[in-house]
């Protein structure tokens, strides 16, 4: 579990790239700078709750949370200010709690933040049968935090798991998991419980030059052209794209936009791109809109890794044996075949890749027709099993 202190630091410290503006006016720029006092304040908040061991008012917060306390204010704005410091810290994950609690014999609404619910376990590690436990030393919550203890085996497993996100090609991926390694090793050896991984297939890695290019372009809504690599005509061409948005699937990276040669919206693989180039003609204007109706998030989650390619669709059928809820999830993509209740069609342009999905259902699904599907499943099936023999 990640602590909610954790996600809000992260969302605070995480640089932003802006594209380059003039400099607002002296009055505007006064305008924008509280920011830095919204962060005090939700500082001063969580202090005032951490240090409690039951709920308080927010009569008995003013005392602690010196911008509440500001005379030249109503009370009614003060309150409405730390409603929304208080939405704000629950969206950003931070458990706290209202309830009722009475003051002078009156039902009143309390806050309060559990402890437990706050702060991270300990973490310790296992080591000749006994295990090193952290030294628990103040009072301020720490002592009702969770212990948890990795054995050996596991330690390698969190190194192993570390080091296939490595070696999948996704640098925003690799750069997570380094950051999440070292944060573990101020705590735990994980440093000596590396492993190698054999057996992963390398994945082309994109080029952190023309991933710059691209979010830029995205963030200012700006044509950029590159070349592209088209594995169904295995040609390289030019493309002219207005780029909607990237998303990752199925371990490559995508960009999604409206391809202007072809006057429809197109899914390009980023690890098939060079030498992207963004319309630098009036840099802070948007060359075009992004239509209303589209969402990333959307397109991303309502596609399959099979989906997204250059080649014409083929249209294939698998039949479903279920016997676990990944094989009953499954059944319920691609289209139903009438007369068949076990059977689904899937419209595929990339057959390697639903072979490889197919074979991670562990023998639920089988594919029926065309033949290269059934030929390609069954190749992968062998070169996985002389993997292992």
């Amino acid at each position: 579990m990640v602590s909610a202190m954790a996600r809000l630091s992260y969302s605070l410290a995480m640089p932003t790239r802006k594209p380059k503006t003039k400099k607002p006016p002296k009055k505007a720029r006064k305008a924008a700078a509280p920011g830095g006092a919204k962060l005090q304040r939700w500082v001063d908040l969580l202090a005032a709750l951490l240090v409690r061991s039951f709920p308080a008012t927010f009569e008995e917060l003013r005392e602690d949370v010196p911008a509440y306390a500001v005379a030249a204010r109503s009370h009614a704005s003060l309150e409405r200010m730390f409603e929304r410091d208080k939405d704000e810290l629950k969206a950003f994950g931070v458990p706290i709690e209202s309830k009722e609690t009475k003051r002078d014999g009156s039902p009143v609404i309390g806050y309060a933040i559990k402890q437990s619910s706050f702060y991270l376990p300990f973490l310790c590690a296992a080591h000749d049968g006994g295990r090193a436990t952290p030294r628990k030393n103040d009072r301020f919550g720490y002592r009702a935090s969770a212990e948890l203890t990795f054995e050996p085996e596991e330690l390698a497993a969190v190194a192993e798991a570390a080091t296939r996100v490595r070696a999948l090609g996704d640098p925003i991926l690799a750069a997570d998991a380094e950051s999440a390694m070292r944060k573990l090793a101020v705590d735990l050896p994980v440093d000596g419980a590396t492993a190698e991984v054999t057996h992963l297939i390398p994945v082309a890695r994109p080029d952190a030059e023309l991933f710059e290019t691209l979010g830029s372009a995205v963030a200012r809504r700006k044509v950029v052209t590159f070349q592209y690599h088209a594995m169904s005509s295995d040609r390289t061409e030019r493309r002219t794209v207005e780029p909607y948005g990237l998303f990752f699937l199925g371990s490559q990276w995508y960009l999604v936009g409206r391809d202007q040669d072809r006057e429809a919206m197109r899914n390009f693989r980023v690890s098939r791109m060079t030498d992207a180039e963004a319309n630098a003609r009036a840099e802070h204007t948007a060359d075009y809109q992004v239509p209303k109706d589209f969402a990333l998030r959307t397109h991303a989650s309502s596609r399959q890794a099979w989906e997204l390619g250059d080649a014409d669709a083929a249209s294939v059928t698998v039949r479903f044996t279920v016997r676990s809820g990944a094989g009953a999830a499954a059944l319920k993509l691609g289209a139903p075949v009438p007369g068949k209740a076990d059977h689904r069609r899937f419209d595929v342009r990339r057959l390697e890749n639903f072979a490889l999905w197919l074979l991670s259902l562990a023998g639920e699904a089988t594919p029926v027709e065309p033949a290269p599907l059934d030929a390609a499943w069954r190749k992968l099936a062998q070169r996985t099993l002389a993997i292992y023999e």
